[in-house]
């Protein structure tokens, strides 16, 4: 019995080429959206994860300047209250396992007769490791550059590309606000962060160097301060804010004059979020699926008052109500399964298509192609069960007599 109506069905969507493949066509760009779309979320969800991780999440990163609470009234905390003691008491703390000052600003690099505007950070030698750095040629900066306030420079690839050229940097001299630095090293890519910043175009110097000889300042911008361990990360983040308010005097907590950022509870606010994009561009990829589903509906009840003649004539044969039904419910499930098959190749394409033209990673999982599909296919019968009923339960006398 199922092997007729099936093929009676097909037989019906032959018969109706074009009809069937427009039907299908809201189902194809319903499935391919959802996976397209959803691969897309699952691709920045990876990156922000990766990029995140790449610091690890035993990290706390200590800024100047009060926090913004909602709610609180903000102090008057100065960007400038960050000093080099702060920084090297931090780094005596129980729980620390390494700590680098950091300051910051972008100037134009000289090398020849290129130049190239890039951050200029000053570090520590412990930043390579506090910050996941590797090299690619070379050294990263000493603890006796540092000490000395020596002027050398560890160059990013963004910046050997753009004033090198083919050369090889290390012993090279280049010039920031006219100050002379040799190249000691050039670090390995790490491309693109967070927020889309290329983290290649940088260059690291001494941040002793950086504030008496360059910037001209007796603050810090951060300290980046690494744990010993994950689970001691919340004491330490409190051990640090207890010191830093004894050092700058400070009573009531919501004058601080610092701010500190975990990174455990950044990656837990960006998984979440990432989470809910994800969730949301599949929300709306689904409603062109539903649309899809509603053309199946008007198309099969077309198709029923075509050929009320016929299932007048199929009942008058002996056609019971259930073959009725049938047969309408798997013309409307052939249409889903076609349209849903098709729309996976066109989702998986889009999504790699999607990737190399813009750069951006997508990630096609096995779990959004089979629910995608299983939606289609729970759309069409959905909707088609209403067009088979109205045919099943056509009078076949009234039928007979439709013109």
């Amino acid at each position: 019995m199922y092997k007729e109506s099936f093929l009676m069905a097909w037989a019906s969507l032959i018969a109706n080429k074009m009809r069937s493949i427009l039907t299908m066509l809201g189902i194809i760009i319903g499935v391919a959206a959802v996976i397209a779309l959803v691969s897309i979320g699952n691709g920045v969800k990876q990156d922000i994860q990766n990029s995140i991780s790449s610091l690890g999440s035993n990290l706390l990163m200590v800024m100047p300047g009060a926090p913004r609470t909602p709610g609180v009234r903000p102090s008057q905390g100065s960007m400038k209250s960050l000093k080099v003691s702060d920084y090297q008491a931090i780094s005596k703390l129980d729980g620390v396992k390494a700590a680098s000052p950091y300051t910051a600003n972008s100037y134009v690099t000289i090398y020849q007769s290129k130049n190239w505007t890039t951050t200029v950070s000053g570090v520590s030698s412990n930043f390579q490791d506090v910050n996941n750095w590797t090299m690619a040629e070379g050294r990263f900066i000493s603890s006796k550059n540092v000490e000395n306030r020596e002027r050398v420079a560890v160059v990013g690839q963004t910046v050997v590309k753009n004033l090198f050229a083919g050369e090889d940097p290390v012993g090279k001299e280049i010039r920031v606000k006219n100050i002379p630095f040799r190249v000691i090293g050039v670090l390995n890519s790490k491309g693109n962060g967070t927020m889309g910043n290329d983290q290649d175009d940088v260059i690291f110097i001494p941040y002793t160097t950086a504030m008496e000889r360059v910037e001209g300042v007796d603050y810090l911008r951060m300290v980046y301060v690494v744990a010993s361990d994950d689970n001691g990360i919340d004491r330490l983040q409190s051990d640090i804010e207890n010191l830093l308010r004894v050092r700058h005097s400070i009573k009531d907590t919501n004058l601080d004059d610092f701010n500190i950022q975990n990174m455990k509870s950044i990656m837990e606010t960006m998984e979440q979020t990432t989470g809910t994009l994800t969730l949301f561009l599949g929300a709306v990829a689904a409603i062109s699926l539903v649309v899809g589903g509603i053309g199946i509906m008007n198309i099969m009840l077309v198709s029923v008052t075509e050929r009320t003649r016929e299932i007048g004539i199929r009942k008058a044969l002996g056609a019971t109500y259930f073959v009725i039904v049938t047969q309408f419910l798997i013309e409307a499930v052939v249409i889903s399964l076609m349209g849903g098959l098709i729309g996976i190749a066109l989702g998986i394409g889009a999504s790699k298509l999607i990737g190399l033209a813009s750069g951006m990673s997508t990630v096609i999982s096995v779990s959004t192609i089979v629910l995608s599909f299983a939606f289609s296919m729970a759309i069409g019968l959905v909707f088609g069960i209403y067009p088979a009923r109205k045919a099943a339960k056509l009078n076949p006398i009234d039928a007979l007599h439709y013109e």
